[in-house]
């Protein structure tokens, strides 16, 4: 046979410019082959019966496909999901065409741009404090070392509590190659913990941080939901914000992020997990509304890094529906953060207790940064640290291989 037929997988720009490279085509070659190259599905909720029947048109008349409702052609149903399937030049095309349309369509098609660049451009961000840096690139994972001063966490509630113990795990996780601390003083794992006061956790928190950052070589991220504990933290020294309610727990709390403009880890999180929709249109949903939160409060979009919350308001099986479409996310065009460290979700799937959940958080911690996670936050930092690095360099292209 003198032929070798194979398939590939070409996400974005900078992987169609490999594969048509490698084929010799030249410059002017890749200006028009690669918008060819890329072909992306994007799903729209919600819109009104007349709205989908205008971008199915419009993506008609460039050569893509939009599957829509069976009511929407005779309207006798308002409303319908949409899916856009077409390559990323006929979303040029029809992008422009939109954008001179009435009748909302402008809005449509801004909104279907900002889901292109989310998934075909690769997110970066670089955060500069005062004695330290963070930068978040593709396949460069960064690990957050999860040190908890609680009594009652899940995992190691009661182990870290006292100061001396804080600052000898926080020497640990730096030196076993965390680029993060993350330091909580209220237990938030979704069984069982208690309510603390705002009181009580700045109580908790404020010697033990002081201590932490004359003496932590890396950035310090809080674990609060409360924006009186957030001002007291960042006034101490802190670096980093991690909501659990993603900016929908304490009104104010964007308002300290936006004056401190500190980066901040918006959580998706829920009083139930009973989903009535698809799971992952729910999360996006949230974690939209928490954006436009922050951008309404004056913070700037490079502040927010999105976390999925594995294990928040989730049951097993629906953490492992989040973890096998993660790369989802991306549509969003943050940064992605996965905390799944010793989580029931994994005990259930592997029948093994807390302490013995290290090869599971791996399995999600690679797959996590296959499907684009830049941050993972872990108890066990050596090993994950070491997977994580692993997967980085199996998931470049760039390896001169």
């Amino acid at each position: 046979m003198y032929f070798n037929a194979r398939s590939l997988t070409i996400d974005t720009s900078k992987h169609a410019q490999e594969a048509l490279s490698q084929i010799g085509c030249q410059a002017q070659g890749l200006k028009i082959m690669v918008p060819k190259s890329i072909f992306k599905v994007i799903k729209l909720e919600g819109l009104l019966a007349k709205e989908a029947n205008l971008l199915k048109q419009t993506f008609l008349a460039k050569g893509g496909e939009v599957a829509i409702a069976k009511g929407c052609a005779d309207l006798s149903i308002m409303k319908s999901d949409v899916l856009v399937c077409a390559t990323l030049k006929q979303y040029q095309a029809a992008l422009i065409q939109l954008k001179n349309q009435p009748w909302g369509l402008p809005a449509i098609a801004s909104e279907i741009e900002k889901v292109l660049q989310g998934t075909i451009n690769d997110v970066s961000r670089s955060y500069s404090f005062s004695t330290c840096q963070l930068r978040l690139q593709p396949y460069h994972t960064s690990i957050m070392g999860i040190l908890n001063i609680t009594p009652d966490s899940f995992s190691d509630g009661g182990k870290f509590n006292h100061l001396e113990a804080a600052l000898a795990h926080m020497r640990q996780l730096v030196g076993d190659g965390a680029d993060i601390i993350d330091l909580g003083a209220e237990s938030t794992r979704p069984y069982g913990s208690s309510l603390v006061s705002a009181e009580e956790e700045t109580q908790r928190l404020l010697p033990v941080l002081k201590e932490v950052v004359k003496q932590c070589p890396v950035p310090i991220s809080i674990d609060t939901y409360k924006a009186s504990v957030a001002e007291e933290a960042l006034q101490a020294g802190a670096h980093i914000l991690n909501d659990i309610w993603g900016l929908q727990g304490d009104p104010h709390m964007a308002e300290v992020a936006a004056t401190y403009h500190v980066p901040i880890v918006i959580m998706h999180n829920s009083h139930s997990h009973d989903y009535k929709a698809d799971i992952m249109g729910e999360i996006i949903r949230f974690l939209h509304n928490s954006i436009e939160i922050g951008l309404k409060a004056g913070m700037d979009f490079s502040q927010f890094i999105v976390d999925p919350g594995i294990g928040f308001a989730k049951i097993p099986a629906q953490n492992l529906v989040i973890m096998s479409r993660l790369d989802e996310l991306k549509a969003l065009g943050c940064p992605i953060l996965l905390g799944t460290s010793r989580k029931r979700f994994i005990g259930e799937v592997l029948n093994v207790p807390v302490e013995d959940r290290v090869e599971g958080t791996g399995a999600t911690v690679a797959v996590g940064i296959m499907k684009g996670a830049q941050i993972v936050r872990v108890h066990d930092v050596k090993p994950i640290a070491r997977i994580a690095k692993m997967t980085d360099y199996m998931m470049r292209r760039d390896n001169n291989a």
